[in-house]
């Protein structure tokens, strides 16, 4: 049986409580930097105006998107993680990405550095159809992730407490995925030693 991103819920929230101060103090690296600055500007370019940030961490990008002039909403499965999101000035609740009650059509952008990756293949259609809902028609959804060799498991060398399920999709899995649900915009790799990043900008 696969495994389900409801089982592995509880786990990632507990492991990503325990590193949510040591994560707010994270200096950004200039490629993520790079990334967020042209989605930003595609942004500004399409006239959006409300911006959803999902698995949001301690709120870093979404504040920088809010000092830019966007109305945004932050999201993340963990606590700890939004309470960091609140003491910035963010607007920010706890939701997992299959628990995502927001109204339909109410967000122009969607951002999503890095925390799809812990979503099993079985669940990630169900994730992508959420993320579509709250889309309005025309908007945009960046979506970047590790990718690897199409594999799935609990990395025995992650240092989180407890140990964090990946999946590390190929260059033709992510694309396809995003392919059932999106126009596929952009794709391109970002090599960060020993790690490739897929980066994808959507549109509904």
């Amino acid at each position: 049986m696969s495994v389900r991103y409801d089982d592995l819920l509880p786990g990632l929230r507990q492991a990503y409580d325990g590193g949510a101060a040591e994560r707010d103090g994270y200096e950004k690296e200039p490629w993520k930097i790079a990334e967020r600055n042209a989605f930003l500007e595609r942004l500004k370019a399409a006239g959006c105006q409300r911006l959803l940030e999902v698995g949001a961490g301690t709120g870093q990008d979404s504040l920088f998107f809010q000092q830019n002039g966007l109305s945004v909403v932050a999201t993340d499965l963990s606590q700890e993680m939004v309470e960091r999101c609140r003491a910035k000035g963010l607007d920010a609740r706890v939701a997992d990405f299959l628990g995502l009650d927001l109204p339909g059509e109410s967000f122009d952008a969607v951002y999503a550095l890095n925390c799809l990756l812990h979503v099993p293949n079985a669940d990630l259609p169900a994730v992508l159809s959420s993320i579509h809902r709250m889309l309005r028609v025309g908007g945009w959804f960046y979506f970047a992730v590790y990718g690897g060799d199409g594999t799935e498991g609990i990395h025995e060398t992650d240092q989180h407490r407890p140990k964090r399920f990946f999946s590390l999709r190929t260059d033709e899995q992510i694309q396809r995925f995003a392919a059932e649900h999106f126009a596929v915009e952009d794709f391109h790799v970002v090599t960060v030693e020993p790690y490739r990043m897929q980066c994808l900008t959507l549109r509904k």
